[in-house]
């Protein structure tokens, strides 16, 4: 419960929260030919929010966190695709909701479990998800994937082009939101509790807060977001493939966690970032290997940077204060 001593309702921004916003519009500037991967990686820092909003602030085990993300996909691509929905505002929003839906069914029955058969319950609902994907395939396309999705210009005006220009910034600015609104929620009386919950479930029940209902409102907005994220993923590559519904995106994305810090709000933008740049590195320079060169990058943090690379750079700046 130590962390919850000193804490304050939406304590106004420090300069250094601005950093990965100026550093994406540099990005956006002076690094043109990597803003498809620019865009890529913002869609999965939004998605490592809405994680790490559920297990690191609020302590629910899951390794099924793609199911939302891959329905929020298909939804996506299915409207666009099929019944002609292609403004991608409303597509997003309807995304979101489906997703949203989902996590709340669902989370109704894995939140009154605990611990391993919590963590079973979720990979089963993936599970099933990629099941119904698969054999769907007069809809979803099946093992081939859903192709045919075409996207209307953002606003009207802002047309998805080679370059990635218009998938960057519509991601980032989509990231943007989902940060803002998460972090407002982390520093609210719901986060602040969520925290409490995390750390001692038992002596919250004893002082009267509903804990099953905070974590069910927790694990259905959380399952929303990643909903939305899963849409951009369909609307920057106009194609859903089933690998957004197996334990690949949920594995992947607890890696980026633990790479960035777990519990870390700025853990889910290192992250991302990190594994994602990486990943593109060592997959043209070792095709056949670049999983290996995650994995001791992986063993690396886990050893030697308690609290991921943030943690490491908290020992910086402690040392650093300790001197001056």
């Amino acid at each position: 419960m130590s962390q919850l001593i000193g804490f304050q309702a939406n304590p106004k921004l420090r300069y250094s929260e601005y950093l990965p916003w100026v550093i994406s519009a540099l990005v956006f500037f002076f690094l043109p030919d990597y803003l498809s991967l620019g865009a890529r990686v913002w869609t999965y820092v939004l998605f490592a929010l809405s994680l790490d909003l559920i297990v690191g602030y609020s302590g629910i085990i899951t390794l099924g966190h793609s199911a939302f993300f891959g329905v929020g996909a298909y939804v996506c691509g299915i409207l666009a695709s099929k019944y002609g929905l292609t403004e991608p505002l409303s597509l997003l929003l309807v995304s979101g909701l489906s997703a949203g839906l989902l996590g709340l069914l669902t989370g109704a029955v894995i939140l009154r479990t605990r611990k391993l058969t919590q963590l079973m319950l979720t990979l089963a609902i993936a599970a099933l998800c990629l099941e119904v994907a698969n054999k769907a395939t007069s809809i979803t396309g099946g093992a081939d994937g859903l192709s045919g999705v075409t996207i209307s210009p953002v606003l009207g005006m802002f047309r998805f082009d080679l370059y990635g220009k218009t998938a960057y910034l519509w991601c980032l600015s989509l990231a943007f939101i989902g940060w803002w609104v998460i972090r407002r929620i982390i520093y609210s009386p719901l986060g602040v509790s969520m925290i409490g919950i995390r750390e001692n479930s038992a002596r919250m029940l004893a002082v009267g807060v509903n804990v099953y209902a905070r974590q069910l409102k927790v694990y259905t907005f959380a399952a929303l977001v990643a909903g939305v994220a899963g849409a951009l993923l369909t609307q920057t590559n106009q194609f859903v493939g089933l690998n957004v519904l197996g334990f690949e995106p949920s594995g992947e994305l607890l890696v980026m966690l633990i790479l960035g810090g777990v519990g870390r709000i700025y853990g889910a933008f290192v992250g991302p970032f990190v594994f994602l740049i990486a990943q593109d590195y060592l997959a043209k320079q070792f095709p056949e290997y670049w999983n290996f060169g995650i994995g001791v990058l992986l063993i690396v943090v886990v050893l030697y940077a308690r609290g991921g690379i943030l943690g490491v750079w908290d020992q910086i700046l402690a040392r650093y204060e300790k001197k001056h």
